[in-house]
């Protein structure tokens, strides 16, 4: 206790420049736990957002019963999001289990609409959204029965007679697990490795380098201290007091930190990813984590750094030539490249690795074995350049900055290790965006829309061929059945595609044999034909011309068209081309479907969903081998891997900041010594930008074979096609080159126009 108040007495009493450290330390520290606590909550706010989804579930019975109430859920795309729509007939009695639903205080009665507050803003800008909800809105559905503020959902009243056939009895709520996780739960673990890897090991390296801030003047200090009687662990203590008083005081602040920005995120929400303010309440463990683990961490660093001071006063105080680096950490990194270049050997071969049994462990604890060792051996690898360059090279410039590197490697690495585990991160990051590229993404290169021709109109047929990223449009018309047919032969039907030969182009993956202005028959090899729909065969058509109906008959030629349709397809089944003009320019066929089509990149689907809903709000529109809700799930995964690469990049940044700022403080008293001597202030700038660029321009090279070995790893055992990222790398390699630029650029203030003397009597 005694060593812990004799920290705290320097700490107050060491100048302003001691506080104004104590303030730098407290202030990135906040930062570092600011970041801690958005990572730890992100899985509370997906866990919320299913609890609610569990909670409002609908347990129902096929068994009737007219005291129980029936009920039908429906879920519509509306854009790019699900539209969910829970229709309620009542019973005949009073039931204990037709409570009402979470969020409401009693269920809709025939005719009354409940809807979420998002429904709410969209039927004022979209009125032809209300023929999906027959009633009267009688009320908003409270948070308790939603998902996120922005989701679609409403409850409508409606009488049995409509549920009849097709309602199920309900028996109450709360299936006890949500039907539609916000994300998979094999898909959160891989998030939660990734987040630890973007944002926990640059955070730890981080409050690292914010407990070292002025390492060699406070270990000048701390030997003087030792010189004069404290002990050893009585030394390390007096540096560590210091230290947790200020990460506790950071953490304090970062605390503060998060719950205004979880205020201010909640309201505005990220790209498809909103939540309530509860939801990002911190919770006890999450204080408990920040307020314990980051002044624990504080303290086992604050004493590692006293023990040189703490063994060795006399060489502290006197600044003898410092041990070299220790080779425990090239260990790890040699362990960690060992494991994910094991992996790696086996995407060569025929049977590359899997992510069950022990990979779903070797391959994690390798890619953060590499990420550790990369921290650790970089005071190693700055020290052996330093050394071979300083006896090799006859520029003074370039010996005067490996001769310091040589004396204070530790220095360096503080400056470069952030921007080193930004490039590995950014690396690792990508292989997880590749890798749930394939696993949601069609193997078709195109996507295709069926929307039913009767809920649209032809203003909107013309708005919807020119939705952007649509690039083709057609129509599809089923042949006529006789209903009174009474013979033993079953009846064929003919798909007709309405089409030219250019829009049959993007349509399909291959057309040969096309004639515009021709009836031609369509052939693909793939599909089984119906023995019935051959050449000679005709098949009439009905549509409406004026108000009367009509048909249009169309014999099957000969000549055909050999295709082969994109899997899956919406005109994969289309037996007979008819182009456009064979059908009177107002006809509007029974049995039909608008088709558009568009590439399959996730970011142009949801675009084109989104676009349709605009046009189209309320039609029947079904997206192709297209889940929904699945799109909006990787939508959820991409928006948590950018927070994180934001975050990462963040903490990388001010780490780089906070230990230039640092290192130009300690720095003075040499620069001005060099200055006295003669040494010219050009000369001094390039010796330290030297001094930061040479040793960072090797770490980032390492980190960038260590984070592509990561990847590799990473994508060879996800079971994907794509196991080798060359397109990545190419933007990583930017990433460095930047990294190197705003390095370089950052050391320029270390050297002033002013000369000091003073700094050296001071020292």
């Amino acid at each position: 206790m005694r060593e812990f108040l004799l920290g705290l007495r320097l700490l107050l009493g060491a100048g302003r420049g001691n506080r104004v450290r104590f303030l730098l330390m407290a202030a990135g520290g906040s930062l570092g736990v600011c970041c801690l606590a958005l990572v730890l909550t992100i899985p509370a706010i997906l866990d919320a957002h299913d609890g609610r989804a569990a909670a409002r579930a609908l347990r129902t019975s096929a068994a009737r019963t007219t005291s129980a109430p029936l009920v039908l859920e429906r879920s519509d795309p509306h854009g790019s999001k699900a539209f969910t729509r829970i229709f309620v007939a009542p019973g005949t009695g009073k039931d204990t289990t037709a409570e009402a639903p979470p969020g409401l205080p009693r269920l809709p009665a025939p005719g009354e609409v409940f809807v979420s507050p998002r429904v709410h803003d969209l039927l004022r800008a979209e009125p032809a959204l209300k023929g999906l909800l027959p009633g009267t809105e009688k009320g908003l559905i409270g948070g308790a029965g939603l998902t996120d503020p922005d989701e679609l959902y409403a409850y409508v009243g409606t009488t049995r007679a409509e549920l009849a056939h097709k309602g199920r009895s309900l028996t109450g709520f709360d299936l006890g697990y949500a039907p539609t996780p916000a994300v998979d739960p094999s898909t959160l673990t891989i998030l939660r490795f990734a987040l630890a890897t973007l944002v926990l090991l640059p955070l730890g390296v981080f409050l690292s380098v914010c407990a070292r801030l002025s390492a060699a003047s406070r270990t000048r200090r701390l030997a003087a201290l030792r010189l004069l009687g404290l002990s050893a662990k009585g030394t390390q203590r007096v540096n560590a007091a210091e230290t947790v008083v200020a990460a506790l005081f950071g953490a304090l602040l970062g605390l503060g930190e998060y719950w205004v920005l979880n205020q201010v995120m909640s309201r505005t929400g990220l790209p498809d990813l909103k939540w309530y303010p509860a939801d990002g309440a911190l919770s006890a463990s999450t204080i408990a984590i920040c307020l314990l683990g980051c002044p624990a961490l504080a303290w086992f660093v604050g004493r590692a750094s006293a023990r040189t001071a703490a063994a060795n006063p006399l060489a502290a105080r006197r600044t003898a030539v410092p041990r070299p680096p220790s080779k425990w950490g090239g260990l790890l990194l040699v362990t960690g490249l060992g494991i994910v270049s094991g992996y790696c050997v086996t995407g060569l071969t025929a049977h590359p690795a899997s992510s069950d049994g022990p990979s779903a462990l070797l391959v994690p604890a390798g890619v953060l074995l590499t990420g550790g060792g990369l921290v650790l051996t970089l005071p190693l690898l700055t020290y052996a350049l330093a050394r071979g360059l300083a006896d090799r090279t006859r520029s003074l410039t370039l010996n005067l900055a490996m001769r310091r590197n040589e004396v204070e490697p530790g220095s360096t690495m503080r400056v470069v290790t952030g921007l080193v585990l930004l490039v590995y991160a950014a690396s690792l990051a990508q292989g997880i965006l590749i890798e749930e590229n394939q696993v949601t993404r069609p193997d078709s290169p195109a996507q295709d829309y069926s929307i039913a021709l009767s809920g649209l109109t032809d203003r909107q047929q013309h708005d919807l061929a020119s939705v952007p990223g649509v690039r083709a449009h057609a129509l599809t018309m089923d042949s006529w059945t006789d209903p009174r047919y009474s013979g033993s032969a079953v009846q064929s039907r003919a798909t007709a595609l309405v089409a030219t030969c250019a829009q049959l182009t993007e349509l399909v993956r291959h057309a040969e044999g096309c004639v515009d202005g021709r009836v031609l028959r369509l052939t693909d090899p793939d599909t089984a034909a119906d023995p019935g729909v051959r050449a000679g065969a005709t098949f009439p058509y009905r549509f409406q011309q004026g108000g009367r109906q009509k048909t249009l008959s169309i014999t099957l030629p000969s000549a055909a068209i050999a295709y082969r349709a994109y899997d899956p397809s919406a005109v994969g089944g289309a037996a007979v081309l008819v182009p456009p003009s064979a059908l009177p320019a107002d006809a509007r066929p029974a049995s039909a479907q608008y088709v558009l089509t568009s590439d399959s990149q996730p970011d142009t689907v949801r675009r084109v969903l989104d676009g349709i809903g605009a046009v189209a709000p309320t039609a029947d529109v079904n997206p192709i081998g297209v889940n929904i809700d699945g799109l909006q799930q990787i939508a959820v995964i991409e928006t948590l891997l950018a927070l994180g690469m934001v975050m990462g990049l963040a903490i990388g940044i001010a780490a780089f900041l906070v230990s230039v700022t640092d290192r130009a403080v300690e720095r003075r008293a040499h620069i001005t010594a060099l200055s006295l001597i003669g040494a010219r202030a050009r000369t001094l700038r390039a010796v330290q930008c030297a001094q930061v660029v040479l040793p960072l321009g090797i770490g980032l090279a390492l980190a960038l074979v260590a984070g592509k070995l990561a990847e590799s790893s990473y994508l060879v055992t996800g079971g994907g096609a794509v196991f080798w990222d060359g397109a990545g790398l190419a933007p990583l390699a930017l990433v460095a080159v930047g990294a190197v630029a705003v390095a370089a650029l950052g050391t320029l203030p270390l050297i002033g126009r002013r000369v000091n003397p003073e700094l050296i009597r001071r020292d």
